[in-house]
């Protein structure tokens, strides 16, 4: 393994455990020749994955941007990083399940969507507004009424009380 720190290839790994859900091994490693520590993840891959984008480009699936879109999306949200790791994992498995070795990004987009919408709701709509390609008010106004399931009460219930305020 290559150190991130000075590129050399003389690094020893100093300790090894499974992660918490037990799908990948964390391994502590430290540089030979600047004495730098990282640690390493590794996993199963089951087949290689690509990613078919809307423009018709192939890239291969990238597990750590995956990971950075849901870290945007739970900025500042009390959610434990296992539950998220555990996530990623079980949507990885998921794609590779699938059979195909060619997975449309709209396809990628929908499963998170559908995790994020049992973690936190804050996240799906934040990650909802990107990935649906929000553009005014009226965007966000449908997906929070069909995440609360009233979508025309939602609306109604918002301005009557901000009407009473007023009155009182």
């Amino acid at each position: 393994m290559r150190c991130p720190y000075c590129g050399s290839n003389e690094t020893q790994v100093k300790d090894s455990r499974p992660s918490e859900d037990n799908s990948a091994i964390r391994r502590r490693r430290v540089c030979g020749d600047c004495g730098g520590r990282f640690t390493t993840f590794e996993r199963v891959q089951l087949r290689e994955l690509t990613v078919i984008k809307k423009t018709g480009r192939r890239v291969p699936f990238d597990r750590d941007k995956l990971v950075r879109s849901l870290q945007i999306a739970l900025r500042k949200r009390s959610v434990e990083p296992e539950r998220v790791e555990r996530m990623v994992s079980g949507l990885v498995r998921r794609l590779e399940n699938m059979g195909e070795s060619e997975i449309a990004s709209s396809a990628i987009g929908h499963l998170v969507m559908e995790a994020l919408k049992t973690l936190d709701d804050v996240a799906y709509v934040r990650f909802a507004s990107v990935y649906k390609n929000f553009r005014e008010a009226k965007d966000f106004e449908a997906l929070l009424g069909e995440l609360s399931g009233d979508d025309d009460l939602a609306g109604d219930a918002g301005a009557d009380s901000g009407a009473e305020a007023v009155e009182d």
